[in-house]
């Protein structure tokens, strides 16, 4: 009904930049919350960063270096990195509450993941 494709991870130096965008495709009647989440390996999965039409918040780890961005129309999030730490290497995850036109019912769908690798 509704999928998430993530794009833009890759292979960057400390204190580079990346952007990862995801798109939302299907039958889709709204999209409610956006937001980028990661998962270290053994870890929980954690928020990063969330948009809605009412809020946009960030993890304190990344305030200040990472912005999120929306393009309604085109029902496009994206996810500016900068000044990007070692530590901030792992899988990161789109996530959408999105109302398909097939239930009207909200869903939360999760992307495949996209891996940001940050050597040092």
């Amino acid at each position: 009904q509704v999928q998430l494709v993530e794009s833009g991870g890759g292979l960057v130096q400390a204190g580079g930049s990346l952007r990862l965008s995801c798109a939302a495709s299907g039958s889709i009647l709204s999209i409610n919350d956006m937001g980028w989440y990661r998962q270290a390996p053994g870890k929980q999965r954690e928020l990063v960063a969330i948009t809605s039409s009412l809020r946009t918040g960030y993890a304190d780890s990344v305030k200040g270096r990472f912005t999120i961005s929306r393009d309604n129309a085109k029902n496009l999030l994206y996810l500016q990195m900068n000044s990007l730490k070692p530590e901030n290497t792992t899988v990161y995850y789109c996530n959408a509450k999105a109302i398909p036109s097939s239930s009207y019912r909200e869903i939360e769908v999760w992307g495949q993941g996209t891996l940001v690798t940050v050597s040092s």
